[in-house]
């Protein structure tokens, strides 16, 4: 039989700790929201103790979020009165409040943190849940920095504050100390014990990635008896983040006959989540992350395309869907190899009859790969088209190339007050201008490639970073349009940002044209 495992997201909470990631009320009731829609059990939804924004914004997703059996609400409260007040008064509202009280238990943060004894911690821990029991029936009580305790001392702490009616206890690797075989142990004998002490009482554990293992040392205390996690989307968290939600899920999903567990989590939210907490709270999400980085499901190397193409679980553990992506996302470089450039042709119904030129066809594409390094769909046009013309053989899609957009110059003037653009775009043999105004340079210049193009397009994403120690700068962006619902990412690289701008967003135009012929 599968154990169920409780999802406890503290995105709005440590996850909200991170520098430049503050959300205001809107959103942080938006992200609770989307919560709701991945299915957590549980949100801790902030520190209300820390300021009235934060004290207002708890309440607020505690009456837009929590008015429902199937999720609790939550938040931190330090183990004096007025915090445990202040956690009661921001979450009352919700059908399923819960009040979440931290106290340190590690010898370096009860002599030198709080320089009182042992004893003396212990006693303010059980006072705290006395108190809050009288305010909400649900306490958990969050032992920090337990990895780095004392045993004997650990345990002494939660047997009392489960005796005085903590019905959660949760187990944190505050610092991120821990390794799986010692943390997996360390719960073990927690749940040994606790399960003998009061078998209702849930075990819960919250680690951290300082030495890259949060994930590792979750599932481990999973395996070893942990009803709960604490995580956060896309492991966001202090210094260098908490657990990932996504990972530990997925881990749990494909790997069941390991850990004998599962979650309530709808996975096909996954995407839509991680990608609306990155946007609200600014903060990118690495390309190669597990799950939900941008290259988790893309394929480059020609020998993963190839046994790709032949066999799904050759190269692939998860499918893309159960996350909630379209598929996975074959990128055509100059590492594709010649199945990978078959099958783009064919599904283009460009694919030559005639081996001899098929290979002249990827000859042609490896040179264009090598200065482009990303080859799109409507490069593949204008590569056989032109391959064609120069050998005089027949195609049976010829012109195509004429529906494209290139660039051809640009010019943007930014100042504080009035920044505008001009674009010149060539498509066949036509040349076009336009020029237009916006709250900022690229605004503009995306203004004026729009309105060339006559698209009904929405900018969901940009992007401008820099590569090869900042001598060239990496643009990307992510459009729709508008009728179809339907979402185009393109990327592109220039030693000038504004050019890589540029040119990502006419690629992605150009993928828009592709779909319509």
């Amino acid at each position: 039989m599968m154990r169920k495992i409780l999802v406890f997201d503290t995105t709005l909470r440590d996850g909200e700790q991170v520098p430049g990631a503050k959300l205001n009320m809107y959103e942080k009731v938006e992200v609770a929201k989307q919560l709701k829609k991945l299915q957590v059990d549980i949100i801790e939804a902030g520190f209300p103790a820390s300021s009235q924004g934060d004290f207002l914004a708890v309440q607020e997703v505690a009456k837009k979020v929590g008015q429902s059996d199937n999720i609790i609400i939550t938040a931190l409260a330090r183990a004096v009165k007025s915090d445990i007040d202040a956690v009661y008064q921001s979450v009352k509202l919700a059908q399923n409040p819960l009040i979440h009280i931290v106290l340190g238990t590690s010898d370096i943060h009860v002599e030198k943190k709080f320089g009182k004894s042992k004893d003396q911690v212990l006693n303010i821990g059980v006072d705290a849940v006395k108190y809050a029991k009288t305010l909400l029936p649900a306490v958990q009580y969050s032992t920090e920095d337990a990895s780095r305790a004392e045993f004997e001392y650990l345990w002494s702490t939660i047997e009392a504050v489960v005796k005085a009616g903590a019905t959660i206890i949760n187990v944190p690797d505050t610092v991120g100390f821990a390794v799986p075989e010692e943390f997996g142990y360390l719960i073990h004998r927690l749940n040994d014990r606790l399960k003998n002490l009061d078998d209702k009482v849930l075990l819960s554990v919250h680690c951290h990635n300082d030495l890259g293992m949060a994930t590792a040392n979750t599932l481990a205390a999973v395996k070893n008896g942990a009803d709960k996690i604490e995580v956060t989307i896309n492991g966001i968290g202090e210094r260098a983040g908490n657990t990932a939600l996504e990972e530990v899920v997925m881990a749990l999903k494909t790997r069941s006959n390991v850990y004998n567990a599962v979650t309530n989590i709808n996975t096909k939210e996954i995407m839509n989540t991680s990608r609306l907490v990155s946007n609200f709270m600014g903060l990118d999400v690495q390309v190669n992350k597990a799950i939900t980085g941008d290259n988790a499901f893309a394929h480059s190397s020609g020998i993963h395309q190839d046994g790709l193409l032949k066999s799904r679980d050759a190269y692939e553990i998860i499918s893309p869907s159960d996350v909630g992506l379209d598929d996975m996302e074959l990128v055509l470089t100059a590492r594709s190899g010649r199945h990978a450039v078959k099958n783009a042709l064919e599904q283009l119904g460009l694919m030559p009859a005639d081996e001899k030129d098929f290979e002249g066809v990827f000859t042609k594409f490896l040179e264009i790969a090598d200065t482009k390094k990303e080859v799109y769909n409507h490069d593949l046009y204008i590569l056989v088209e032109n391959y064609h013309a120069l050998h005089g053989n027949g195609c049976e899609r010829q012109n195509m190339s004429q529906h494209f957009y290139e660039l051809e110059d640009f010019q943007a003037i930014i100042n504080s007050t009035f920044p505008s653009a001009s674009v010149k775009l060539s498509k066949g043999n036509e040349s076009i201008t336009h020029s237009a105004t916006g709250s900022g340079p690229v605004d503009a210049l995306y203004s004026a490639i729009t309105a060339i193009c006559g698209l009904e397009l929405e900018l969901l994403e940009y992007n401008i970073s820099s590569v090869s120690r900042g001598k060239e700068a990496f643009g990307k962006v992510k459009i729709k349009v508008s009728h179809k619902g339907k979402s185009y990412i393109a990327k592109a690289t220039d030693t000038d940002i504004m050019k890589a701008s540029v040119l990502a967003y006419i690629n992605a135009v150009n993928s828009v044209v592709v779909d319509s012929l």
